[in-house]
């Protein structure tokens, strides 16, 4: 199975931890293979920032699971940050948008809860 979630909004992390928490454990569970990538745009890419670590230990467990997190370079110019300003482990795409259709595109199911 191949996912990827969608966050923009700051309010909705916990939510999508949850559910990437609760998918990893049901695949790890039925011993099946995932890949699972976090796309954060918009408003949300502040939930990767260095200065407000609340969801950071959440965040490292699932990276350490395999779980790809991502910024969008547009938003973190939009939000006044840069790669210094958020997690080591996150990776930023160009566009969020594009990667959200790119990854649409090799067959990732698209999940914004």
């Amino acid at each position: 199975m191949k996912v990827i979630y969608h966050i923009d909004e700051m309010d909705r992390w916990p939510l999508v931890l949850g559910n990437v928490r609760n998918m990893t454990a049901y695949y790890h569970e039925q011993k099946e293979s995932y890949t699972i990538e976090v796309l954060a745009n918009s408003a949300a890419v502040s939930g990767y920032a260095v200065i407000s670590p609340e969801h950071e230990d959440a965040m490292k467990a699932l990276a350490g699971e395999g779980v790809v997190f991502a910024a969008c370079s547009n938003a973190l110019k939009g939000n006044a940050m840069t790669k210094d300003d958020i997690f080591d482990f996150i990776t930023v795409v160009p566009a969020g948008v594009v990667e959200l259709a790119a990854r649409q595109a090799e067959g990732y199911a698209y999940i914004r809860p």
